[in-house]
Order: structure tokens, then C-alpha cells, then sequence
């Protein structure tokens, strides 16, 4: 059974930056594919980036080109950059990990608790 541990959220003005890091633990088979998704308050959740063991990523629309997301070789664990930081990226932030890359994108995989970013002036 895997479990995933978030860290790294808290508040940070429009602007700044954030590192969140996520470990995984459990089979391996399942940790394959890894990624974080995000839920503001009233709306769905939704697809943030996703990183394979070998290097596939993908992110959504609304991150692309200010949130990087890499991965430990051999670890389990995973990090997204987050730069140039808007209000509207506020949001509880969740890890997620599956066995295939299109488990994760399509949100059936297993969940972390999740990990509060604020961004507020």
C-alpha cells in the first residue's frame, strides 16, 4: 500500500515562489507515475503537473512555464517549483501516484493529505 507525504506549503506574496516536496513509500509499481493536483475552495479539483520514473511530464495549462515539477532518481519523491505565484494559485495542493502516467492524469491514483498554499499581498 503506498502512502505520500506532502511538504513544503505556507503563504507567500504574489510573486514569490514555493517548493513543494512530496515522498513516497510502499510498491514501487505504483509510484511509477507521480503528480500534484490542487482544489480551491468551490471549485473542482485540478490537474497541476504530472513526472514519470522516466522523465514524462505534463502540467496544465494554468502552471505552464512557472511551475516545474522533478523527481529524485531512484527516490521515490517528487518537487514542484512553483515561481511567479498568483492569487488565484491558492489552493489545498495534493500528491498523487499510480502505476501508469494516465491513472495520475485522469485522478484515480492514490492521494496524499494535502498541503495548504496561500498567495495573499
Amino acid at each position: 500500500q503506498v502512502q505520500l507525504v506532502e511538504s513544503g506549503g505556507g503563504s507567500v506574496q504574489p510573486g514569490g515562489s514555493l517548493v513543494l516536496s512530496c515522498t513516497g513509500s510502499g510498491n514501487g509499481h505504483d509510484l511509477f507515475a507521480m503528480g500534484w493536483y490542487r482544489q480551491a475552495p468551490g471549485k473542482q479539483r485540478e490537474l497541476v503537473a504530472t513526472i514519470t520514473v522516466t522523465g514524462w511530464t505534463n502540467y496544465g495549462d494554468s502552471v505552464k512555464g512557472r511551475f516545474t515539477i522533478s523527481r529524485d532518481k531512484g527516490k521515490h519523491t517528487v518537487q514542484l517549483q512553483m515561481t511567479d505565484l498568483k492569487p488565484e494559485d491558492t489552493a489545498v495542493y495534493y500528491c498523487t501516484s499510480a502505476s501508469t502516467r494516465t491513472e495520475v492524469v485522469n485522478g484515480v491514483g492514490t492521494w496524499g493529505q494535502g498541503t495548504q498554499v496561500t498567495v495573499s499581498s
